[in-house]
């Protein structure tokens, strides 16, 4: 069923409909009871590839320690970083964070209820834009993401994949014939919560969905081939081993490269295999190839995995110690490094990988959780 413009009584019952189902079901999101636009920002930026269940967590910690967007401003990035940890996609924190950093230079440190200069800030694309406008600030801007659109192709019954271009300019027509202008703070929130709690990817509860009557796939009995699926890429597995080296009572880490994968995080030495190569040469090779130190005895600590979007990465990590007489190293991969002790290694950003490890670490040496020292090298 396609909405047609012709058509305002049933646009209008349908709008309707939303907006009675949101004010019974909607989950107690804490940016919903303000709709203050910092609040919405945060959170519509931490919800790019992340979960609204897990983004609440994450929004009331990164709350406490930054509740405006002056601080976000004035944090260091390390600081940015560590609130960040554990949501991944660490780019966005850096944008976030460049961002609040602009508006507090350009004298308005506020988040702007103009679409332009919206998308003049970093990390802040069409979709995020009408999100913050329409949301925050109440303005009729139509919103399309996941849960929109696999609404929308079982509303409209579409039978061809939701990625073809003539699809999405159907997708985006048939957002804005729907949008209630009146209320574009409730009607997009209604869209993506249906979605997420009524209309989801398996098993959707067509019986308490609000639209069924409006629903094409329903009544043509296809709801469960909807959308049609477009061909999911294979993850590609990538093989690493990284070493956790120990001198004395101190741990050895490296700041990545800013332009770097996971710039500005901290990690264990380490990288991938090369062919023919095992983890334990992978790992003797990658310590000399970025410090210049050469290894002796390796001892195992765990293996770990971690799934991102396209890949499934495969992490041996090993121990070794370190002479107390042992040169400085020269970093050919990292930008800086540090000594640090176990307590004290916590309070450092790190990727996924490397995070498991240092949970990992914590287990395997209980004798050390108590000295907080640290010897940041330059």
């Amino acid at each position: 069923m396609m909405i047609d413009k012709r058509n305002p009584a049933e646009t209008g019952e349908l709008q309707q409909r939303l907006r009675e189902w949101f004010t019974a079901h909607q989950r107690p999101l804490p940016w919903r009871k303000t709709y203050d636009p910092y609040q919405v920002w945060i959170a519509e930026i931490m919800g790019q590839q992340t979960q609204m269940d897990r983004v609440a967590h994450y929004f009331s910690r990164w709350l406490a320690q930054f509740p405006d967007l002056a601080a976000v401003a004035a944090a260091p990035e390390q600081s940015i970083f560590k609130a960040w940890e554990g949501l991944g996609y660490y780019s966005r924190a850096r944008n976030l964070h460049q961002a609040a950093q602009l508006l507090a230079a350009s004298g308005t440190p506020a988040i702007p209820a103009d679409h332009q200069r919206l998308l003049a800030l970093p990390g802040i694309g069409p979709y995020t834009a009408a999100a913050i406008l329409s949301i925050a600030f109440n303005q009729p801007y139509p919103l399309l993401d996941t849960n929109v659109q696999r609404l929308f192709a079982r509303l409209a019954d579409i039978d061809r994949p939701l990625k073809q271009k003539t699809i999405q300019k159907q997708m985006a027509a048939m957002a804005d014939t729907l949008l209630d202008r009146a209320n574009p703070r409730i009607h997009n929130q209604a869209l993506m919560e249906l979605g997420a709690l009524v209309c989801t990817p398996k098993n959707p509860d067509c019986p308490a969905c609000p639209l069924q009557r409006h629903c094409t796939a329903h009544r043509a009995d296809t709801v469960e081939f909807r959308p049609v699926a477009s061909g999911r890429q294979k993850k590609i597995d990538i093989t690493m081993a990284c070493v956790i080296l120990r001198k004395e009572e101190m741990f050895f880490i490296q700041q990545r490269l800013p332009n770097d994968i996971w710039g500005g995080l901290w990690e264990f030495p380490g990288g991938r295999l090369e062919a023919g190569e095992s983890p334990e040469q992978a790992a003797r090779r990658e310590i000399e190839e970025e410090t210049g130190w050469k290894t002796n005895e390796l001892t195992m600590l765990a293996t770990v995995t971690h799934q991102y979007t396209r890949y499934r990465v495969t992490l041996h990590g090993f121990l070794s110690v370190l002479s107390p007489t042992a040169p400085e190293p020269v970093l050919t991969s990292a930008s800086r490094h540090a000594w640090v002790s176990l307590p004290q290694i916590r309070d450092y950003p790190f990727p996924a990988g490397h995070r498991q490890l240092v949970e990992i670490l914590h287990a395997h040496f209980p004798e050390n959780r108590s000295s907080h020292q640290c010897i940041i090298c330059m």
